[in-house]
């Protein structure tokens, strides 16, 4: 049965199965008692569910322990040193208020905390908690992370039905739809017209979702705005992604408690309301109220068998990828894979790049796949390049270095440079570090495996100033030259450099991999395409690496870039729309970096004088065990400052407009081909779909030809998949996960 005016396509069954377990408890029993029962209830479940309501009224009956509160204030102060833009979040440009965000006094909010800790004005853990989190989620920097266990430990949030938002003829500005209605409408065999969602909980939908969106890593609302939705390049990463949107507890919703319930209203003047839940993530052996659920998860001492780290290799399996065509060739992951367009589009391969993660993927690397695909397409006589970037939130930030080369290898290797704070704990690092890679040889070719810890963590560190080369392409010639400082804008940081990409040690910071047109690699020159035969195009979901990607595709190759979907409002959107500082730095490697100058690089005397500075305020191991298991906890170590700039700007704070918006169609929600063949009408084809922007007369015209006998074979499957489609092939169950997940990168914005 479908609901024709409301959530058509979504069973009575499979709404049931998506609902939490309605237990039926003592209703005298404390919240955290019943859910204890609940869950005992589903023993046999992968992942126990309970109504969001009561997860709420257990994690709010956790009553806040003020002395170990405070305590975790006061260690993370010193991680928050290291977060390269805390002046500017405090006094942003006036054209990133105007159109990003708003400013964000971060230690001053801190102090807030502080005070009302100390005044007793948090009434429970769960509020102390989720004012820490607002407080860095609302910088809108995907670096600068830290969830509290309260957050994110036990209850990640959810909703049963997710959404899309489409224009009805890729002109008129878009409208959200329940996505199963959608899914009905374009393979169900079904006659009806889905009806667009008008309100939300009695509100506006658009006001509505777009408040919700803010709720997301994100920094630019339009990328925000598109993050809420099902999309079909974020669940091709599975639970690498940021699942089926945040509007269904994806990515950064999943620590937004949705409320009971959520009430849609359509157009058609009817109405639903989904029941919201809770995904209970640890096990409730022994906890019988909040406080005993605090003594269980919220202290140092957790119980075994439940760990917070992420898998350290990319999964044997193959993650489906619903909604995309056969591959020419694709990582099992899904994080790069090669495709070709038929028909009128016969000139035109895709390279779709969803994250820049994981150096290696089975058998080949990131780097060899995307070199095969570039080859074969060349090959095959392709003329057209499309690279999607659409979700990819980063990863190693060579491998964007290394695409780039690969597709534009005789042009400048870099479009930015970098800088980080300069602060006692930096300058004293630095000192060490460089002082000690002077008596090293800078090489890979050693047997000895303490000189070869050496050269890993010590002379590879930008914090050695060996590593790193000066705007001008020249070697620092001491640490005080790079160092600075430089004072700007109320803080100091060092002076500009950037990555030597001849570096022998360039495998230490890629993952093993070398940079084509550089070291080993120096021969590769061939450009593949010409400049105007590749378009770049992103929901604006591209963060870290993506935006240094992005930033040498604009800046130095001048490729034009489309930005999908957006608000529903008219006008031209940003393309980059993540975090755009060039190295995420992990609290525990800062920490690591402090310890090991202080334990192993220093004599009992030297570590004693490093103690008594604020180097020795990085031993306690508090914020690692008030963590939420399965999240990521980091700062955004470097800048990225366009070449140029004499102002110094970061990048982060720095609004630039895509060169043409074109909106998602329904088409597009379940066929990426209908995305990709947009895309190639506006730059190619003489039959623009900007709805703001235009590409003029970039490129030439592309042309129709005749196949090769393995693009006809490949056709044959891609038209066997294509009749194939069947709304059972998109999931309902995709959801954020990096336990399970395989990312890695030292320039990655974890969902």
């Amino acid at each position: 049965m479908l609901f024709r005016h409301s959530i058509a396509g979504l069973s009575l069954a499979s709404i049931a199965l998506a609902s939490p377990l309605q237990h039926q408890a003592r209703q005298d029993a404390s919240p955290c008692a019943q859910v204890s029962a609940s869950v005992a209830a589903q023993a046999s479940a992968a992942t126990p569910t309970v109504p969001a309501q009561l997860a709420y009224e257990c994690i709010t009956s956790v009553p806040v322990n003020k002395s170990a509160a405070l305590e975790l204030l006061d260690t993370i102060v010193p991680y928050w040193r290291w977060q390269s833009t805390t002046a500017w979040l405090k006094d942003p440009p006036a054209e990133y208020v105007e159109k990003v965000q708003e400013a964000v006094d971060v230690w001053g909010g801190l102090d807030d905390i502080r005070s009302k800790l100390e005044g007793d004005e948090y009434e429970n853990e769960f509020e102390f908690g989720w004012a820490l989190y607002r407080l860095m989620q609302t910088t809108h920097d995907g670096h600068f992370v830290f969830v509290p266990d309260v957050i994110g430990t036990v209850f990640n949030w959810a909703r049963t039905v997710p959404l899309v938002s489409i224009s009805e003829d890729g002109e008129e500005l878009p409208k959200a739809y329940a996505y199963p209605d959608v899914l009905a409408a374009s393979l169900g065999n079904s006659s009806f017209t889905p009806s667009a969602i008008s309100k939300i909980d009695g509100k506006d939908a658009n006001d509505w979702l777009e408040n919700w969106a803010q709720y997301g890593s994100l920094q630019d609302r339009d990328a925000l705005y598109n993050n809420v939705f099902y999309e079909l390049a974020v669940v091709s990463l599975g639970s690498s992604g940021a699942g089926m949107g945040t509007f269904t507890g994806g990515g950064r919703g999943r620590w937004v408690y949705p409320g009971p319930t959520t009430e849609l209203e359509f157009e058609n003047g009817t109405t639903t309301t989904l029941n919201n839940y809770a995904k209970v993530l640890v096990p409730f052996d022994g906890v019988t109220d909040g406080e005993s659920l605090y003594k269980i998860w919220f202290t140092s001492t957790k119980p075994t068998g439940v760990t917070a780290e992420p898998a350290a290799t990319a999964t044997s399996t193959s993650i489906p990828a619903p909604g995309y065509p056969p591959p020419v060739i694709r990582a099992s992951n899904n994080f790069i894979g090669g495709y070709y367009m038929e028909d009128d589009y016969s000139d035109i391969a895709v390279l779709s790049v969803p994250s820049f993660s994981s150096a290696a993927l089975g058998n080949l690397s990131f780097p060899d796949i995307a070199a095969q695909f570039l080859s074969l397409a060349k090959a095959a006589g392709k003329k057209k390049l499309i690279v999607d970037v659409s979700a990819n939130g980063g990863g190693i930030i060579l491998q964007g270095y290394d695409l780039y080369k690969q597709l534009f290898p005789k042009l400048t290797g870099y479009a930015a440079a970098d800088r980080f704070r300069a602060f006692e704990e930096t300058d004293l690092l630095g000192q060490k570090f460089s002082a000690i890679s002077e008596t090293i040889p800078r090489t890979l070719d050693t047997d000895n495996e303490t000189l070869f810890d050496l050269i890993a963590n010590v002379v590879s560190s930008p914090l050695n100033y060996q590593s790193d080369e000066t705007v001008d392409g020249e070697p620092f010639p001491d640490w005080p030259a790079k160092f600075g400082p430089l004072h700007q804008h109320d803080d100091n940081y060092t002076n500009l450099f950037r990555w030597n990409l001849s570096d022998v040690l360039t495998p230490l910071n890629s993952g093993g991999l070398y940079i084509h047109g550089y070291g080993p690699l120096a021969n590769y020159t061939e450009q593949p395409f010409e400049t105007e035969d590749i378009v770049v195009v992103t929901d604006g979901y591209c963060a870290s690496t993506c935006t240094i990607f992005s930033e040498l595709m604009r800046q130095r190759a001048n490729v034009k870039y489309i930005s999908l979907g957006g608000r529903s409002r008219s006008g031209i959107t940003q393309a980059v729309g993540g975090v755009k500082g060039t190295n995420n730095w992990p609290w525990d490697y800062i920490q690591f970096n402090a310890q090991y100058t202080i334990s192993n690089l220093s004599t009992p005397e030297e570590g004693a004088e490093y103690n008594s500075t604020q180097l020795g305020e990085y031993w306690s191991t508090v914020p690692f065990d008030r963590l939420a298991i399965g999240s990521s906890i980091n700062v955004n170590f470097r800048d990225g400052i366009r070449d140029g700039d004499e102002t110094n700007t970061p990048l982060q704070f720095v609004y630039e407009e895509s060169d043409c918006r074109i909106l998602y169609t329904k088409e597009m929600t379940v066929d990426v081909t209908a995305m990709w063949k947009a895309v190639a009408d506006t730059t190619w084809g003489g039959k623009s779909h900007c709805v703001a922007g235009g590409l003029g007369d970039y490129g030439k015209r592309m042309t129709k030809r005749d196949l090769t006998w393995s693009e006809k074979e490949l056709s044959k499957r891609r038209q066997q998949w294509k009749r194939s489609l069947s709304i059972g092939d998109y999931p309902m169950n995709v959801f954020t996960d990096l336990r399970r997940a395989s990312l890695d990168g030292n320039a990655i914005m974890y969902p």
